[in-house]
């Protein structure tokens, strides 16, 4: 079986009404049990005290944001290639769900930042950058909403995915590349040293999951939304030139 099948939008309709149940039980129980588990079972940090438990929103959200547009990316490329027109609108779909997780990883960066550095913003490379992200989404979403022709916005708002990407990466690295910046280093690492603690760990993990099938339910009913949308336009022209 090929991936492309997938493409083929009632292949994608039938695979897709399968695993969205399953997506969307997943992420109410995943939530559910690590931001429980987050937020009333674990201690407080010796250091930040309970606001450290903001981690278990942030940094999930935070990541949604980055992956996000790296999804978009990958299927506005799909669609520059093999101009399948269901990559280009779960790109389109995505784009919602991932300017929310960057408001609320602003938001919870924020609310966390206040305590432990005395401010609520900073131009800090990775804080600007991710604020530069979340109007880049603004942007994409305009544009689809500005072009009448659904294949001429596809093609612009994939090339303003490819440039957008360069802040995703930003913001993502910009703690490597800039080491006098505020914001603290990963709190995910392969490398155990840099982990935050296990107490801390193991709920955020179950956290990310929850945020990970969230995106994917959301991504996958929005998308469908969209292809019945565009069925819905086209009949809707075939009936007012018949």
């Amino acid at each position: 079986m090929s991936l492309w099948e997938y493409a083929n939008p009632k292949k994608f309709m039938e695979t897709s009404g399968r695993i969205l149940p399953w997506a969307s039980g997943l992420a109410a129980v995943a939530l559910c049990v690590g931001l429980v588990w987050g937020f009333f079972f674990t201690p407080d940090d010796y250091r930040q005290g309970s606001t450290v438990k903001i981690i278990y929103i942030h940094v999930p959200s935070a990541m949604m944001a980055i992956n996000i547009w790296v999804m978009m990316l990958v299927t506005s490329l799909i669609w520059l290639v093999r101009r399948h027109h269901v990559s280009a609108l779960a790109a389109k779909a995505a784009a919602p769900i991932g300017l929310t997780m960057t408001l609320i990883a602003l938001a919870t960066g924020a609310l966390w930042g206040q305590p432990m550095w005395g401010t609520w913003w900073a131009w800090d490379p990775r804080l600007t950058s991710f604020l530069i992200l979340c109007l880049f989404y603004l942007g994409y979403m305009a544009l689809w909403q500005a072009i009448d022709n659904p294949d001429t916005a596809a093609d612009l708002t994939a090339v303003l995915c490819l440039v957008g990407s360069v802040f995703a990466l930003l913001s993502r690295y910009a703690v490597n590349f800039w080491s006098q910046g505020l914001h603290q280093g990963a709190s995910l690492s392969l490398d155990k040293k840099e982990n935050v603690s296990d107490v801390f760990y193991f709920p955020l993990l179950v956290s990310i999951a929850g945020f990970v099938a969230l995106f994917v339910a959301l991504m996958l009913l929005r998308t469908r939304t969209e292809i019945r949308g565009r069925r819905l336009r086209a009949l809707m022209a075939r009936q007012r030139g018949a």
